[in-house]
């Protein structure tokens, strides 16, 4: 089938955010977001070439609603009109964060699919949910359309055994999918793919540790430009410390935990909200502008915090430089990665052991943009490459429906 434009959607439990494509360009003809769904006080903010809404009041009772207003402002002559009609979206990309072992590759989200991604809930209770509300909303606006399904967890379903099992029981896999499945797999495999064009190098060749380091991060290994471990495990909570997550940390501290008077619920927020930089940084933030002026300043829990951090993040770089052996490049993207050079700079100071240097001054001028921050002596190339985790999905939905 002809495939021209992609709307992209990422439905949570009380947002959807949403991207247009013309995938003969890879243009990104408009955006908005519609938050607060269902939870009264909506706000609807949009923009195209020429045009700009920030968040304006809007009603929006549940996904459906949500969706509609999208549309609506796609094919609106006083918001930049980037669509004369809506049956010029020719299909719809959506996000889902969890796949399982099922889904290693995108998919048509027929009402089997639906019915498969429903059976994965209990890995993604918050967010496989929120995701079906999405597709049912589209597919209530956009009746006849077709809806691919574009999953977190799919690029690492090639790690091998020896990188997805714990050392547990294999019952506990076999009958409870108690395994890593990794996540931010889209951007991972965005970089990997934008790496390789800049290397001058066929995807399948290349050797990366790509770390996606932003409020959540994740550190991946990456081998003949496939995923062969990565630092997330059977949630988003294992691996590097982030802005409100622990990272890897004693599980025997939940049992104790548990015996000291605190109850399941209050472990998991506690681990999953109320950790990390927000719990080590003294700002009472977890956003990593703050951490840096506050480090600036020379505020001993901010520096500590950002050390913590950093630690974290050369823990996993260092090991999967190690195994992998040769490695053509270190990549880092995501919001922290793009833009904080201190956290670069610091990383790399930290991994200076495996004879990566720095350019400063590049390093310090890079902010959202493509560039090669390390030094010509440095063993390992660094580039920082933003990722684009929306058009990665109008892709793989082009991709799927062509054939």
């Amino acid at each position: 089938m002809s495939i021209h434009n992609v709307l992209v959607v990422n439905a949570g439990s009380s947002s959807l955010k949403f991207m247009l494509f013309d995938m003969v360009s890879e243009k990104m003809l408009a955006k908005g977001q519609v938050e607060r769904i269902g939870i009264g006080r909506s706000l609807f903010s949009y923009s195209t070439e020429g045009f700009s809404e920030k968040q304006v009041p809007c009603e929006a009772p549940d996904h459906t609603s949500a969706v509609q207003l999208a549309c609506n402002a796609l094919i609106a002559p006083e918001k930049g009109g980037c669509l004369k009609a809506l049956s010029d979206i020719d299909a719809v990309g959506h996000r889902i964060v969890h796949g399982g072992e099922k889904y290693s590759t995108p998919v048509l989200l027929t009402e089997e699919a639906q019915a498969e991604i429903v059976k994965l809930i209990p890995l993604a209770p918050l967010h496989n949910p929120a995701s079906l509300q999405g597709v049912k909303g589209c597919e209530h606006v956009l009746p006849g359309v077709p809806h691919v399904g574009i999953f977190d967890t799919a690029f690492h379903q090639t790690m091998p055994e020896e990188s997805y099992l714990y050392g547990l029981p294999r019952v506990l896999h076999e009958k409870l999918g108690v395994r890593k499945y990794g996540f931010h797999g889209t951007s991972h495999k965005f970089v990997t793919q934008r790496a390789a064009e800049v290397l001058g190098k066929p995807v399948e060749t290349v050797n990366l540790v790509t770390c996606h380091l932003g409020n959540g991060s994740s550190i991946t290994a990456v081998k003949d430009g496939k995923c062969w471990d990565t630092s997330m495990g059977m949630t988003p909570l294992a691996g590097v410390m982030m802005g409100t997550r622990s990272g890897d940390f004693d599980p025997a501290i939940v049992l104790y935990l548990l015996k000291n008077g605190y109850t399941a619920e209050a472990i998991d927020k506690l681990i999953n909200k109320e950790s990390g930089v927000l719990a080590l940084g003294g700002t009472g933030s977890s956003d990593m502008r703050d951490l840096c002026a506050a480090r600036e300043r020379g505020e001993s829990a901010a520096q500590l915090a950002m050390a913590r951090l950093v630690h974290s993040y050369a823990m996993y770089v260092g090991g999967y430089v190690a195994q992998l052996g040769h490695v053509d490049a270190i990549v880092m993207t995501g919001g922290i990665g793009e833009n904080s050079w201190e956290t670069r700079e610091a990383l790399v100071k930290a991994i200076s052991g495996l004879g990566v240097t720095l350019d400063v001054e590049v390093n310090r001028m890079c902010r959202g943009s493509e560039a090669t921050i390390s030094g010509s002596d440095s063993a390992i190339p660094v580039m920082v490459l933003p990722t684009n985790e929306e058009l990665m999905i109008a892709r793989e939905t082009f991709t799927l429906l062509s054939k």
